[in-house]
């Protein structure tokens, strides 16, 4: 079993660290896909974080865990 070197709580705390900051979402669909766009990380909760694109015809999932960070489906990276 491969150990973590990052915990749910540091992600957590990255996360609020670009609360209500510009942000570049990365997300990983399966199979090669990928989903790039831009948003504004514009709620924190204790399970999970909101995302606001800047596309108002985003028609996607814009709610992600903090476990989807550590399993590298999604992937945040500031502009």
């Amino acid at each position: 079993m491969i150990k973590p070197t990052v915990s749910v709580k540091q992600v957590k705390q990255a996360v609020e660290g670009c609360y209500l900051k510009p942000v570049t979402v990365k997300l990983n669909m399966g199979r090669n896909k990928y989903v790039t766009f831009p948003a504004v990380v514009s709620g924190i909760y204790p399970s999970l974080f909101t995302v606001c694109p800047e596309d108002k015809n985003f028609l996607g999932k814009t709610a992600y865990s903090y476990s989807e960070i550590l399993c590298g489906r999604v992937k945040l990276s500031a502009r």
